[in-house]
């Protein structure tokens, strides 16, 4: 039905010229003079799209034909892009995604800052020579359906669970290792969870593979601590996964959308998987937080070397530092590391990182840098440069009034999303600092998703 001029109804069509990239990677245009956006649409293209949300001060719609056509569109290579939500651009050419990347974090600037969008220090997107097979760590929710184990990602705006025996994005040895447990939890019928009647009790398989030695490392995530068939479920796949190197289990209990609990089981195997990045090898336990994307991290924290600008005297703080591997990746040219993070394991992990590479002028505590940097101002020692790389929710309120507080000569922020970097930004610019280079990164190619080295310097 087509759309009335005064009154939008969901299923109503709408002509609507698209203008830009959202970040979700829908396109944005105006109908009747409202921000639009349509899945499916690419900027300069002019669509016929269906009203699926006519809201007061938004329109959400979805791409029904294509009247005017992208030079930049393309055939999406994954026989089921359409229904997987894993990625959101592979019908936009990758030299296209890189510069609408560039424009998505633009737009984050000129909606949540003071700053002249047009002006902004904002390099050009660093890309991928190959950007496909990226991903070094797969997290496939598990369902039954009749006798046979789906494992995958739920389909774009439902709870359908989408059955991914092959991903383009993800490094072969993840999907083929999950593909096999799955067979080997169907054949032995071990009970899967379901999350509607809340009986069963695989939830998810985690998988991680290490780039430099393809050996990979397997979190079973359960309802609970008993495995039915346990023992032989694991000489199972001793036997058909030999590349499996590292086998625990993590008990989740709860109604949550989060994958991990508390608890995690060492079955088999190492405790850990070995990761390279350039010369240093980084040691990572199940719950540790580690870059999806080694190819790309090496870039990215490069980047963060060069934003940093060390002379080897400076004090730094490796804020939410996970295993530690930014400040170690800086240790050999600063005077002094100091990492934090909330979870234990993963300054276990930094420290012993730190120690197999002789790196002594790092150091690692468990908690918040809001709690930690004050403590240690009043023992007297002052950061020159805070290196922060928090979660896509951005920093937390009470870090980023301490920043203010301690005055660092030097902030070099990695984001994994521009509208929190913007407000965080927007805050500290108010506060004494200005930026002095916005430098993107694709870690994630044919998503919308875009990571940011901010270097901010004190006025």
């Amino acid at each position: 039905m087509k759309a009335n001029e005064t009154q939008l109804r969901v299923g109503d069509t709408i002509r609507v010229q698209i203008k830009r990239l959202g970040i979700n990677g829908e396109g944005v245009g105006f109908y009747n003079k409202k921000v639009t956006f349509v899945t499916g649409a690419l900027p300069g293209e002019i669509v016929i799209a269906k009203v699926i949300k006519p809201l007061p001060n938004r329109i959400e719609a979805e791409t029904v034909t294509i009247q005017q056509q992208s030079e930049d569109r393309v055939k999406p290579p994954c026989p089921i892009y359409d229904e997987c939500g894993g990625c959101q651009l592979q019908h936009l050419s990758y030299a296209a995604q890189l510069r609408e990347k560039q424009d998505i974090v633009r737009q984050a600037f000129d909606r949540y800052t003071d700053y002249d969008a047009h002006h902004l220090p904002l390099k050009a997107t660093i890309g991928m020579e190959d950007p496909w097979n990226y991903r070094n760590k797969s997290q496939f929710q598990v369902a039954k359906k009749g006798t046979s184990v789906l494992a995958g990602l739920y389909g774009i705006g439902s709870h359908k669970l989408i059955d991914l025996t092959n991903c383009m994005v993800q490094h072969p040895k993840t999907t083929q290792v999950t593909n096999t447990v799955k067979t080997i939890l169907e054949d032995l019928n071990i009970p899967i969870y379901n999350e509607k009647k809340r009986t069963g009790i695989v939830r998810t398989i985690v998988t991680r593979v290490s780039f430099e030695t393809e050996n990979v490392q397997l979190v079973l995530i359960t309802t609970q601590r008993d495995i039915p068939k346990k023992d032989i479920l694991l000489a199972k796949i001793q036997e058909e996964l030999p590349e499996v190197k590292s086998i625990l289990q993590n008990v989740n209990g709860k109604k949550t959308s989060v994958i991990f609990g508390d608890e995690t089981i060492h079955l088999e195997g190492d405790h850990t998987i070995q990761e390279t990045l350039g010369d240093l090898s980084f040691e990572l336990s199940a719950r540790a937080f580690f870059q999806l994307n080694p190819v790309q991290t090496v870039k990215l924290y490069n980047e963060v070397r060069r934003a940093a600008k060390l002379t080897g005297e400076e004090k730094v703080v490796d804020a939410y530092c996970g295993v530690g591997t930014i400040g170690l990746w800086l240790a050999k040219r600063a005077g002094e590391i100091r990492g934090m993070d909330v979870i234990e394991d993963s300054i276990e992990d930094a420290e012993e990182n730190a120690a197999k590479h002789g790196i002594t002028n790092a150091r690692y505590w468990t908690g918040k840098a809001e709690q930690l940097l004050p403590k240690w101002l009043k023992e007297g020692w002052k950061p020159d440069v805070i290196v922060v790389d928090p979660p896509r929710t951005g920093c937390d309120m009470t870090f980023l009034q301490t920043v203010k507080d301690i005055k660092p000569k030097k902030m070099v922020y990695v984001s994994c999303n521009p509208s929190t970097l913007a407000k965080d930004i927007s805050y500290l610019s108010k506060h004494g600092f200005k930026i002095e280079r916005l430098q993107p990164v694709d870690m994630f190619p044919h998503t919308s998703h875009v990571e940011v080295v901010a270097t901010l310097v004190r006025k």
